[in-house]
């Protein structure tokens, strides 16, 4: 059975972001105008010609918006498990040459951390781990979701591809959605920033969304990691992913979401720099080629912008996350994966979407294990 990379192989780095840079103010025109939007006027949103139509597209990314999820946001948290990791990242605090205690959680810590993010209303959970197949591999991903599942309405996962049969159990354990970015769709770049581990063999990871597609899980997340080669032709590669595997797996949900490089232990200065404005033309133009996508912004970015964009497109949002194992109630002092921004309570973040006019949805779906 075919996959992605057949379509991708059809396409070239170069060729593709000359053809974005090359998009003109009539391409941008038409683009805005068009009753049903396609990938070429996709690049023209994402294009520097359409730098002078951001309000434009800002409000038609709105009404979109509102029109397919209402004044609804959805909140959730992050929990990292384990910073256990045999991949070296050059941009990662996890990676296997950052000299850093390791920790992986029990049981027993694993519910003292669920016990504080339930405590602050929360239903959705984003499960993270290194990518150590000894340590946080199938059995110990499977194990924690039969340990949290009665307590939470949605599960989500964030650890290293998985094969189909994989992906099928943990669905069966109470798996919901998975989050798997490739960080970037340059492959050459790709491997100069992923050297050593199972994470360097860029196919696999390109094909592991056709994986999910066919094991049936309910959501696939995508993204790229913005810093690492040029936004424009990432996020490119991104929608083109997108519209390949909403044709394939018309049942799947999926969602995008737009990490920006953060410091972190180690640290790697961006290649490319992408500035606020331009995240707010991305993240509009996302919306402008798909109503129904799901458009997700984490604490990684600064709490003004979070406060401006959340009534131009995005529809989930997590507050006072912790990007370390045990970092809510059982090791608060452990090594972050990355530095967050927006520091503010899950209260106040609660309290700055009420203000704007949203309300926050902390349940969308009952969930049956109970």
């Amino acid at each position: 059975m075919s996959t992605f990379k057949e379509t991708f192989n059809q396409y070239h780095w170069d060729e593709t972001l000359s053809s974005i840079l090359g998009k003109t103010e009539q391409d941008v025109w038409n683009a805005l105008r068009a009753e049903k939007r396609s990938l070429e006027d996709f690049k023209a949103l994402i294009s520097p010609a359409a730098r002078p139509y951001i309000e434009e597209m800002a409000q038609e990314s709105r009404r979109l918006t509102k029109k397919r999820f209402g004044n609804t946001i959805q909140m959730y948290s992050p929990m990292y498990l384990s910073n256990e990791c045999q991949n070296i990242c050059t941009y990662c605090g996890f990676s296997l040459t950052n000299k850093i205690p390791r920790r992986t959680l029990t049981d027993a810590e694993i519910l003292k951390e669920v016990e504080y993010i339930k405590s602050k209303g929360y239903d959705h959970i984003l499960l993270v781990t290194g990518e150590a197949n000894q340590t946080v591999g199938v059995e110990y991903i499977n194990n924690a979701l039969q340990l949290i599942r009665s307590h939470f309405a949605n599960i989500t996962i964030e650890v290293q591809p998985l094969d189909q049969p994989e992906y099928e159990q943990l669905i069966d354990s109470g798996l919901y959605a998975v989050l798997v970015y490739q960080e970037t769709y340059h492959r050459e770049e790709y491997k100069k920033h992923h050297p050593k581990g199972k994470k360097s063999n860029f196919d696999y990871r390109l094909e592991t969304p056709d994986r999910l597609g066919k094991a049936g899980v309910h959501k696939i997340g995508l993204g790229a990691l913005f810093g690492l080669e040029d936004w424009r032709a990432d996020s490119f590669f991104t929608a083109l992913h997108l519209k390949y595997l909403q044709k394939t797996y018309w049942k799947t949900k999926y969602s995008i979401s737009f990490p920006r490089l953060r410091p972190h232990s180690g640290g790697l200065e961006p290649k490319v720099e992408m500035t606020d404005p331009d995240l707010v033309q991305l993240i509009c133009a996302y919306r402008l080629l798909d109503e129904d996508v799901e458009l997700s912004i984490s604490t990684r970015e600064s709490e003004v912008f979070r406060n401006n964009i959340v009534n131009l497109g995005i529809t989930s949002i997590s507050a006072e996350s912790k990007t370390n194992p045990g970092g809510y109630a059982v090791e608060p002092e452990s090594l972050e994966q990355f530095e967050i921004s927006d520091e503010r309570s899950t209260e106040e973040v609660a309290a700055m979407l009420k203000n704007q006019g949203l309300e926050v949805v902390w349940k969308d779906w009952a969930n049956n294990w109970q």
